[in-house]
Order: structure tokens, then C-alpha cells, then sequence
């Protein structure tokens, strides 16, 4: 995963960061507290969690088509 793929989602970065963690980037002076690593941890969760950006970057397979049928 490269970070330009995910800052160029960002909106659904943030709007995740809120939904699963309750992190609102446009609070004052949040970023001024809190570290990158802090920030970077935040947004490589969201790739794990059930999030916007997991299922952009990594989509659910397509429904297969019931086995055990047969189709003319």
C-alpha cells in the first residue's frame, strides 16, 4: 500500500477516522499534539477495520454463482 493512494482518498481517510476512532482532524491544535506515528497508526487500522478506505482498497470478491447448478 503507498500512501499516495490513501491521501489521495483522503476524504473517506477522515471521514473513517471519525466513524471508527472518533477523531476529528479538524479539531484545533490536534495535530499540533499528537505525533506522525501516532496519526500513521490511526490511518493503517483503518485498513484492517470494517472502513471506507478497506473497502475501496481492498474490495469484497464478487458473488460467485451458486455450485452445483447447471445453466443451458
Amino acid at each position: 500500500m503507498k500512501w499516495a493512494r490513501l491521501l489521495d482518498e483522503w476524504p473517506l481517510v477522515e471521514a473513517d477516522l471519525h466513524e471508527v476512532y472518533g477523531i476529528d482532524i479538524d479539531e484545533p491544535g490536534l495535530l499540533d499534539v499528537r505525533s506522525w506515528r501516532w496519526l500513521r497508526t490511526r490511518i493503517l487500522g483503518l485498513l484492517s477495520a470494517d472502513s471506507r478506505i478497506n473497502r475501496l482498497i481492498f474490495p469484497p470478491d464478487a458473488p460467485q454463482a451458486p455450485t452445483g447448478t447447471h445453466q443451458n
